[in-house]
């Protein structure tokens, strides 16, 4: 009898409340916020054979003393799989991490080389370069260490030519990197790998620019053909602001111990991405470096997971979305200037490609955005977003069939906006006390489009803008 996948909730994390004080920005200290100190984790189930650490190097000459160099290991090679940007002026480690893959056809991935405060984006050859040089330091590391080092190549061939390290860079864009310093610390942090919490929770840390706290999940899940083997499953991400994917989040790394081949896992990330870090949207800005990587050692043992349609395949697609889902949300929680998390939902539609633009649309309208944060039940906003969504199919969007309404988060029954093209007489009492809530849904009825038959559906989280947000982005070089 098939297993249904155990997916357990993610370690450490306090149950989150509905209503409490915000703080917007990051304290000068650096300190994490009272407001957002629930969504870091106490403590994690990581996967076996991985390593973490983080380090201080001073990539950004501001900063005189935050953790901004991560370096996360596997102690045998792995599986990997990424997804990238498609902004067109995509940044060196894009290129590089691509081309590595690449090469690489996605096996023998040993290492993600992460540092904050520079982007290093649009640098030209140089930055390449640049790029190119901290995967190859990381890689020398490997050569290097003693056989009784517990991340030693111990027994494992290393192709010299072609790296087997990914490299992610976050912050300004353009400039170039203080590669020098960071080709010394490399080193360093190498000899400073471990699979403790604490050093997980490192490099979630140094992986931040603008974020007000570290965002990093962990989970353990069975799967049927293994029911007494337990997995687990890590990630992390950063992001607050130029979030808008087209691909991943701005940076996101997933690891795991299960035996997943290269040419599953890219099809397997693809389509959680889908339903989650593209499903996200702080400003409608694509970065020029959104990464998102997926490495997969098989420490834990099993039998390989060929493909997707498998109940294995099956059972481990429904754990890896619902993981990336809830990491995503951690961006959206974390927005600039945010006040509002907010979930868009649209339902009975003839496609879920259709489902999904019109979701985007709406989490994109400036319009929309500011009535939230000013707890203005403005539905029209939603109504004309939907109407002017681009690309859709003739049959999409039938108006005398559409319905809005609001859905609160305690459970009670949704207050209907706009009924079948209809305008409802709406409780403004009620209204106001549901937007006065951090947590809201919105809901798209599309009545199944003109056939009536659409039953697909898709969801998008966001958030509202304030006037933090401006102030934050009107200060952010400086």
């Amino acid at each position: 009898m098939a297993l249904e996948p155990k997916l357990v909730r993610a370690k450490g994390i306090a149950q989150w409340a509905p209503r409490f004080i915000r703080c917007y920005s990051a304290p000068v200290t650096g300190a994490i916020p009272d407001a957002k100190k629930k969504f870091v984790p106490t403590l994690g189930t990581y996967p076996r054979g991985f390593l973490a650490t983080g380090i201080y190097v001073g990539v950004k000459p501001t900063n005189k003393g935050t953790v901004d160099l991560a370096l996360l290991v596997s102690e045998k090679p792995c599986s990997a799989s990424a997804v990238f940007t498609k902004n067109k002026f995509q940044a060196a480690p894009v290129v590089v991490s691509r081309q590595v893959l690449e090469q690489r056809s996605g096996e023998g991935i040993r290492a993600i080389i992460i540092n904050s405060g520079c982007a290093n984006a649009v640098t030209g050859k140089g930055g390449l370069d640049d790029a190119s040089s901290m995967g190859r330091a990381v890689d020398a590391c490997f050569r290097s260490s003693p056989d009784s080092t517990p991340h030693s190549t111990r027994g494992q061939s290393l192709d010299v030519e072609t790296s087997s390290t990914l490299v992610m860079s976050t912050g300004v864009i353009g400039q170039r990197l203080p590669i020098s310093k960071i080709l010394s610390a490399v080193p360093i942090a190498h000899s400073a790998l471990s699979a403790t919490h604490d050093d997980w929770l490192l490099a979630a840390k140094a992986i931040c620019t603008t974020d007000t706290f570290p965002k990093l999940l962990s989970c353990t899940f069975t799967l049927p053909s293994s029911p007494d083997t337990t997995y687990s499953l890590a990630g992390m991400t950063k992001g607050a602001g130029m979030i808008h994917p087209n691909m991943a989040t701005l940076l996101g790394m997933l690891f795991t111990d299960a035996p997943i081949p290269a040419k599953t896992l890219q099809p397997l990330l693809t389509h959680a991405v889908d339903r989650s870090f593209n499903a996200i949207s702080v400003d409608g800005d694509t970065s020029t470096n959104d990464t998102l990587a997926f490495l997969a050692n098989g420490a834990a043992g099993g039998h390989p997971i060929t493909s997707l349609m498998s109940e294995d395949g099956k059972a481990l697609t429904q754990v890896v979305t619902a993981f990336t889902q809830q990491l995503s949300q951690l961006v959206i929680r974390d927005g600039e200037g945010a006040t509002k998390f907010v979930r868009v939902r649209v339902t009975n539609s003839s496609s879920f490609a259709d489902a999904q633009k019109i979701a985007s649309t709406i989490a994109r309208s400036p319009l929309v955005k500011t009535a939230l944060y000013g707890k203005d039940a403005n539905w029209g906003r939603i109504l004309c977003a939907v109407g002017y969504t681009d690309g859709l199919s003739p049959a999409a969007v039938v108006p005398e069939k559409t319905s809005v309404s609001f859905v609160p988060t305690d459970g009670s029954e949704a207050l209907k906006l706009l009924v079948r093209g209809e305008p409802e007489s709406v409780d403004e009492k009620r209204a106001a006390k549901i937007l006065d809530e951090e947590d809201l849904e919105i809901l798209v009825d599309l009545g199944g489009g003109e056939d009536g038959n659409g039953m697909e559906e898709a969801s998008y989280w966001f958030c509202d803008f304030s006037h933090e947000y401006v102030t934050i982005n009107g200060d952010y070089r400086t």
